[in-house]
Formats: C-alpha cells, sequence, structure tokens
C-alpha cells in the first residue's frame, strides 16, 4: 500500500494493471532514473484510481488492458527536468525523443513545465495493450508515437498517422473522458480527472 495518506496504490485498485514505470528506469527521454523515483510504483488519489477501474473493466471484455507509464510524480522529479535541460544535449535521446525540438523549448512549447499536473496526484499516463499474450509480452496497441515523443506527431488532432493508430488513440481518449478525464492535447498518453480533489496541491514525497 502506499505509505502517504493522500495517495493509493494503483494496484490495489484496478486488477491485471501493466506497470512500466518510465522514469524509475534508463528507459526515458532523459536517460537516467528520475529523482524521487524509488521503486516502480503507481500512486494516484483514490477517485482517480477507482474511475480508471472502470476503463479497465470496459477494456477487458475485448481482452485489452492498460499500461501505466506514470501516475503521481514528485515535484523534485519536476525539479529534475528542470536541471536536465540545461545540461547538454545527448544525440541519441534528442533523436528518439524531441527530433524537432531543442531542450529549452520543450518548456516553451508546453511538453514539459516547473510545475506539472502530475505532482496533485490524479494525472495518468498510458496507453492501451492486449492481454492475450502472456504478462510479460502483453503488446501495445499502436498509437502513432511512443510514450514522451515530443512533436506534433503525438497531438491529439494529428492526422498524418495510419488509420489504426489514429482509431487505437480514439479508443483511448473515450473510455477516458467518459471516465472523468480530462486529455492533454500534445500528448496522445496524458489524463487528468476532473474532479481531482487536490487541484492546488503539489505534493512531493518520494515513490517508494
Amino acid at each position: 500500500m502506499s505509505t502517504h495518506p493522500l495517495l493509493v496504490e494503483l494496484t490495489d485498485y484496478v486488477p491485471d494493471l501493466v506497470l512500466d514505470m518510465k522514469y524509475c528506469t534508463s528507459d526515458n527521454f532523459m536517460g537516467t532514473p528520475v529523482d524521487g523515483y524509488e521503486a516502480p510504483k503507481a500512486w494516484l488519489t483514490e477517485p482517480a484510481a477507482l474511475a480508471l477501474g472502470g476503463v479497465q473493466r470496459a477494456l477487458a471484455r475485448f481482452d485489452l488492458g492498460l499500461k501505466i507509464f506514470d501516475a503521481y510524480r514528485p515535484q523534485r522529479a519536476v525539479d529534475h527536468f528542470i536541471r536536465w535541460c540545461d545540461s547538454p544535449c545527448e544525440a541519441a535521446l534528442k533523436a528518439r525523443y524531441y527530433p524537432g525540438l531543442e531542450k529549452a523549448e520543450l518548456f516553451s512549447e508546453g511538453y514539459l513545465s516547473k510545475s506539472s499536473s502530475h505532482s496533485r496526484g490524479s494525472t495518468i499516463d498510458l496507453t492501451i495493450v492486449s492481454l492475450n499474450n502472456a504478462e510479460d509480452r502483453r503488446e501495445e496497441l499502436d498509437m502513432g508515437t511512443i510514450f514522451d515523443f515530443f512533436g506534433p506527431e503525438s497531438w491529439l488532432d494529428c492526422d498524418r498517422l495510419p488509420l489504426q493508430a489514429r482509431a487505437n488513440r480514439l479508443l483511448l481518449q473515450q473510455l477516458m473522458t467518459r471516465a472523468g478525464f480530462i486529455p492533454f492535447h500534445h500528448e496522445w498518453w496524458h489524463f487528468t480527472l476532473h474532479d481531482e480533489p487536490y487541484p492546488h496541491s503539489c505534493f512531493d514525497f518520494p515513490i517508494r
């Protein structure tokens, strides 16, 4: 269970959830584990966790489920993002995650923020996976880009994608909005609970 009274551990509320907590590893746009992610766990407020459970139940009827990339994010992680933007650029990471932008533009273009909605505990980054395979081989549905690709290809209204990828994005958006989440235009994977319980908070306790 969560060690903080305001948040819950998502896997306790959503069965068959797949976790791929990118910022707890080096498999992310910074190429290193991010400050505050001390364990590969997903924490959310209880209302957000309950709403997400409804999305998972809707997908389960089609042998589909949710994969989580990020949930609650400590402010110290956001501060790490800010410091990273002042460091030299790594060509391989730029080519993979933000080929059309410079580091400083990730903030000015709205992909990163100095105060993230994730730090309020009701924002989630996720995708859809097939549940037909073994747990370690559950394939992601094609969404047109990888998670944390910073560019127009990740925008909700991008029409330069294969039809199937656009349909998969639409499925995710419809299910999440019906459950009470608000999508973010620049990132197909990013959703915030409309009636979040701590809209003016900014938490900074580490995930352990």
